[in-house]
């Protein structure tokens, strides 16, 4: 299963990914944090069979149903935080290349608290830590740097 995050600008992001049986699943999530789910036909990736609209309190209910510990948004004084699993990609311009360069908390203010790989985690990484394609970037800010954030990581 892979998943692919489209920008959609002024509207927010979609994740769209196929399920092991072929399924096409697609969640819209705008700025303002609701959520949409969106269920396709099989043989049209196109069609739109259903769409369910979630509040924020509903996705994480999901959320709570289908991984019974995900990470939740941090909330300080009216400031929301998010954290996010973002996907290194073949498309990367960062694939072999070392974390800083991205400049991510520079350009976008979001930060990199930690690398995942296959087999392995790599907590707080430096700098100087080499990136590879397939590698999860865990992205922490706030729901726009995240986003602009991703937008570096699959774009450059």
């Amino acid at each position: 299963m892979g998943t692919r995050r489209t920008s959609l600008p002024g509207v927010g992001a979609q994740y769209d990914f196929t399920t092991e049986t072929g399924q096409h699943i697609s969640v819209v999530v705008h700025h303002d944090g609701r959520r949409f789910i969106g269920f396709y036909e099989q043989d049209d990736p196109d069609a739109c069979r259903l769409s369910v609209p979630l509040s924020m309190s509903e996705a994480t209910a999901l959320a709570h149903l289908i991984d019974p510990a995900p990470i939740d948004a941090v909330r300080t004084k009216g400031i929301d935080l998010v954290t996010e699993h973002i996907p290194l990609g073949s498309r990367s311009p960062y694939g072999g290349r070392l974390l800083g360069e991205t400049r991510a908390r520079t350009r976008t203010g979001a930060s990199i608290v930690a690398v995942l790989r296959t087999h392995s985690a790599h907590p707080s990484p430096e700098p100087d830590f080499r990136l590879a394609i397939g590698d999860t970037l865990v992205a922490v800010g706030t729901r726009e740097g995240v986003d602009a954030l991703a937008e570096i990581i699959a774009e450059g």
